[in-house]
């Protein structure tokens, strides 16, 4: 197999770090690894294939040419310098918001509608980290019974706000080896939860409730899907959970339903659902997982043809950094091979 020169825009952060751990992980044919970040991180080592690799600008990392970019520095970076790496053959995974709602750039989950992915496109957008994980779970229903309507609440970790996230709970229950960061959050997130994840925005939402709306139409190509969301921020480390209600057009059998996580017709889905026995998705188990942990599956009685179900998964990895692994794999296979 070919091997590629990857590089990762923002290899120092959280989700970066993971993406070269998770290239790591999956045995992408890296045949040179091309880290790239900000100015104070530029000479710094990371760890990648046995051996240290330096960390560079964005201005070198553009002059290496290479084959793919994953980009995780915010969107400010990625609206800057995705097209810089476009234009010399590069292609981008951006896990950014700036391009998911772009008309001109496909918005991909491999597992649902990696086949919109064509030689044309130089820049593919990466979805947020809590739709991801939804629609990972929603697919195979909406494949079999049609979805109407979609109402999520999220519980989101503190892992999704960065290290200012982590360090603010860490500081606020007392850890003197917190780093003095900005805080993340307008208030205290330790024993509290904060119905607020990015900003409001004028119809009474968050930016990061509207992502969830608008990125799974885009996402399932079905602009009769309605979802409305609430997105929460919990204190917990790693692992977000979603406490799902999907109206479907058909009606369904729970039994067929369960086992559709169960037999393996739900890519990157575990059924993790016995309640009897005390067994859930919880962030716990979800964190350095690579999947999506389905589990309290039952009927809606107070409305037909509706389902509950109970959604977790580490925000980082399949949130974040392996979905875009994944999208960078896909293009190897189909794409540059």
């Amino acid at each position: 197999m070919k091997n590629y020169r990857i590089a990762v825009v923002g290899a120092t952060g959280l989700v970066g770090s993971k993406m070269i751990e998770v290239l790591g992980e999956v045995n992408f044919p890296v045949g040179e690894l091309i880290p790239c970040a900000s100015e104070r991180s530029v000479g710094k080592k990371v760890t990648f294939g046995g051996r240290e690799w330096t960390v560079i600008s964005l201005a070198d990392g553009v002059a290496a040419r290479p084959d793919i970019a994953i980009f995780s520095a915010g969107a400010g970076v990625s609206k800057e310098w995705a097209p810089r790496f476009a234009e010399v053959g590069c292609r981008v995974v951006d896990n950014s918001s700036q391009w998911r709602m772009d008309p001109t750039k496909k918005l991909v989950v491999p597992e649902i509608n990696g086949d919109v992915l064509t030689a044309d496109d130089m820049i593919i957008a990466n979805p947020n980290c809590s739709t991801i994980q939804m629609v990972l779970a929603l697919a195979p229903l909406h494949e079999r019974y049609k979805i109407k309507r979609v109402v999520v609440s999220t519980y989101q970790s503190v892992t999704g706000s960065g290290m200012k996230g982590i360090h603010q709970m860490l500081r606020e229950r007392g850890d003197k080896s917190a780093q003095d960061l900005p805080d993340a959050y307008p208030h205290q997130i330790d024993r509290n939860v904060l119905p607020h994840i990015d900003v409001f925005l004028d119809n009474g939402y968050t930016k990061e409730e509207m992502k969830m709306t608008n990125e799974t139409v885009k996402i399932f190509g079905d602009e009769s899907i309605k979802v409305t969301a609430t997105t929460v921020r919990v204190p917990v480390t790693g692992g977000h959970s979603e406490a799902v209600n999907v109206e479907f057009e058909k009606d369904y059998d729970l039994d067929d339903v369960k086992a559709i996580f169960a037999d393996g017709k739900a890519p990157g889905c575990i059924l993790c659902d016995d309640p009897a026995n005390n067994v859930y998705p919880m962030p716990l188990d979800a964190f350095g997982r690579n999947e999506v942990f389905v589990g309290r599956l039952r009927r809606d009685f107070s409305a037909p043809k509706c389902l509950n179900m109970w959604v977790v998964a580490d925000n980082l990895r399949i949130g974040a950094a392996t979905n875009a692994v994944h999208i960078a794999q896909y293009l190897i296979r189909n794409i540059l091979k």
